[in-house]
C-alpha cells in the first residue's frame, strides 16, 4: 500500500475546464501547471486529472484513439511529463483516468479489428459471428463493418468494449472465456499503457468503470481476477503508484480486485446519495438538507460495514462531486455545503475535491450538450478565477463552454478572502485534516447517531465531529465535552449534551 495516501486529498481536474493558457478557448497543461500554486494551497496534494489522451472527443475523451499521446489540444507528450516534474516539485501527486474498457471507434486497434483480414486484433474487441447475431442482451452495433459480424460498445456508439472475455459463455461461439489468449492480450496491452505513462512519471491511475471488463460476470468474479493480476504487477514494479476504481462496491474493489481505493458514488437510493443528493428535487429526503427528512441510519447501514471489512486494505474515497453528477449547488445552500465539505475531509478514507467545488461553482442547468456530456455538460463547465474575461478563463473570444453569467457566480478572486465563503471552510477543515494524525487515512471510527433523528456524531481517536445539518436549533446527548478545535455556526456542550444551532458544525478535541 502506497504510504502517500493516508494523508492525500485529492483534486479533481477537468483540463479541458480548468485553465486556458493559449486563447483558443481549451483548457490545457501548462493551465494547470500554472495553477498548481492554487492546487497546493487549498491543502490538495495529489490531482486526479480526467482524460489528456488522444481523442475525437464524443464523451470527453472517454472515447481514446492513442492511450499513449496526449490530445493536441492539451498539449504534448512532454508537456504532461514537464506537469509531473513540476508537481512531484510542490509534493503533489498525479493520477491519469485510465479507460480500460472501452475505446474510440476510431482507435488503430479498432480500424484493424473491423477488417475482414483477420489479424492480431480480430479478438481485441467483441464481435459476433455474422450480422444476422444481435443477441438483445447486449448493446451491438449492427451492420457497419467490412467485416461479417457485429460489434459489442460499452455505452455511447463510439465506444466498442475491448474483449476480456466472458465468465458465463452462453452458446455463442465468439464469447471466448477470459483465459483465452486473445484476452490475456488485452489485458496485457493496458498494462503496456500503464507502465508506459508510471515509467514517465503518473503515480496511478482512476479507473473508469472498473467493473465493466468481462461480460457475463454478474458476481464481477473474473474482472477482479485481472484487477488483482495489475495490482501484482503494480506491487513488484511501481510499489508506491495507487489505483481507484469508479466501482462503488468496497468489498469487491478493494478487497478482492486489490484496489488501493474505491469511490462512494452518487447511485440513486445508496448511502451517499442519502447524505447529499436524494429525493426529487434532488436534496429534498437528503440528510444535509436544512429542511431534510433525511435517515442517517440508511447511510449508516450501508457504509459502517463496508468500512470495517475494508478499512485494512484500501480506502473508501468521498468526493465532493465530479464531472458526472450535478454540482450539489443544484440542490443545497451554501451552508448545507460548508457542512457537506467538513464532513467529507474530516471522514475516513482519501478524500477528492472536485474543482470548483471550493468556491461553490454552480450547476448550469439546460446547457446544450458539449463532447457527450448530456446532462453532465452543467457540472464541467469553465473554473472561474476572477472577474476579468471569461471569469479568468480564457483570453479568447468564445471558450469551449460558457462561463457562469450571474452577477453573483462564485469566483476565486470574491471567495478567498471571504471569512464567510465555502472556500475558508474547504480550506480550514483540509488544514486540519493534515495537522491531526487522527483526521488522516482509515483508522477508528466510531459513528453515532439516534434512529429517525438527523443530528449526529462520530469520534475519530481523541477527535469528535458533531453536526447539525437542520435548519433548526438540535441537541445531541454524548459523553465527550472538550476543547472546540473548529466549528461552524455555534454549539454550547453542557451537562451530557451539546446545544447546535441551526445548520452548524463543531470539532473538538478530547
Amino acid at each position: 500500500m502506497p504510504k502517500w495516501l493516508n494523508d492525500a486529498v485529492f483534486y479533481e481536474i477537468y483540463p479541458q475546464s480548468f485553465y486556458d493558457s493559449n486563447g483558443d478557448g481549451i483548457g490545457d497543461i501548462n493551465g494547470i501547471i500554472e495553477k498548481l500554486d492554487y492546487v497546493k494551497g487549498l491543502g490538495c496534494n495529489a490531482i486526479w486529472l480526467n482524460p489528456i489522451y488522444d481523442s475525437p472527443f464524443m464523451d470527453a475523451g472517454y472515447d481514446v484513439r492513442d492511450y499513449k499521446k496526449v490530445a493536441p489540444r492539451y498539449g504534448t507528450n512532454d508537456d504532461l511529463v514537464n506537469l509531473f516534474n513540476k508537481a512531484h516539485e510542490m509534493g503533489i501527486k498525479i493520477l491519469l483516468d485510465l479507460v480500460p474498457g472501452h475505446t474510440s471507434d476510431t482507435h488503430p486497434w479498432f480500424l484493424e479489428a473491423k477488417k475482414a483480414k483477420e489479424s492480431e486484433f480480430s479478438n481485441r474487441y467483441v464481435f459476433t459471428k455474422s450480422v444476422w447475431d444481435a443477441p438483445p442482451q447486449y448493446r451491438m452495433m449492427c451492420g457497419i463493418c467490412e467485416r461479417d459480424g457485429n460489434y459489442l460498445v460499452n455505452y455511447f456508439s463510439s465506444q466498442p468494449a475491448l474483449n476480456y472475455g466472458f465468465n458465463e459463455i452462453t452458446h455463442h461461439e465468439w464469447q471466448l472465456p477470459p483465459e483465452h489468449p486473445d484476452c490475456v492480450a488485452t489485458v496485457e496491452a493496458i498494462k503496456d499503457v500503464m507502465r508506459f505513462w508510471l515509467d514517465k512519471g503518473a503515480d496511478g491511475f482512476r479507473v473508469d468503470m472498473a467493473d465493466s471488463l468481462v461480460k457475463n460476470d454478474d458476481e464481477k468474479v473474473a474482472t477482479a481476477k485481472i484487477w488483482r493480476g495489475v495490482r501484482e504487477m503494480l506491487d513488484k514494479e511501481y510499489p508506491e503508484a495507487a489505483m481507484v476504481s469508479e466501482w462503488c462496491n468496497p468489498e469487491r474493489a478493494i478487497n478482492n480486485a486489490g484496489f488501493h481505493m474505491d469511490f462512494y458514488l452518487d447511485h440513486y437510493g445508496n448511502g451517499y446519495s442519502r447524505l447529499f443528493r436524494y429525493g426529487d428535487p434532488r436534496s429534498s429526503e437528503a440528510v444535509f438538507n436544512p429542511n431534510g427528512k433525511g435517515d442517517v441510519k440508511a447511510f449508516a447501514d450501508e457504509y459502517l460495514p463496508n468500512y470495517e471489512s475494508t478499512k485494512n486494505n484500501g480506502y473508501i474515497s468521498f468526493m465532493t462531486n465530479n464531472h458526472d453528477m450535478p454540482r450539489v449547488t443544484a440542490g443545497l445552500d451554501k451552508n448545507a455545503i460548508k457542512l457537506i465539505s467538513a464532513f467529507i475531509f474530516t471522514m475516513p478514507g482519501v478524500p477528492f475535491l472536485y474543482y470548483g467545488d471550493e468556491i461553490g461553482m454552480k450547476y448550469q442547468a439546460n446547457l446544450v450538450s458539449k463532447e457527450g456530456g448530456f446532462s453532465r455538460t452543467g457540472s464541467r463547465t469553465p473554473m472561474q478565477w476572477n472577474s476579468q474575461k471569461n471569469l479568468g478563463f480564457s483570453t479568447g473570444d468564445e471558450p469551449y463552454l460558457p462561463v457562469d453569467k450571474s452577477d453573483d457566480a462564485p469566483t476565486v478572486e470574491n471567495q478567498k478572502d471571504d471569512a464567510d465563503s465555502i472556500y475558508k471552510v474547504v480550506t480550514d477543515v483540509i488544514a486540519l485534516r493534515h495537522k491531526y494524525d487522527d483526521l488522516k487515512g482509515n483508522g477508528e471510527l466510531e459513528f453515532v447517531y439516534e434512529e429517525g433523528k438527523i443530528p449526529f456524531y462520530y469520534k475519530r481517536g481523541n477527535l469528535v465531529m458533531f453536526f447539525n445539518p437542520l435548519g433548526k436549533d438540535a441537541e445531541i446527548s454524548t459523553e465527550y465535552n472538550g476543547k472546540v478545535v473548529y466549528q461552524i455556526g455555534g454549539a454550547e456542550f453542557a451537562d451530557g449534551k451539546v446545544e447546535m444551532k441551526p445548520q452548524s458544525f463543531v470539532m473538538i478535541e478530547l
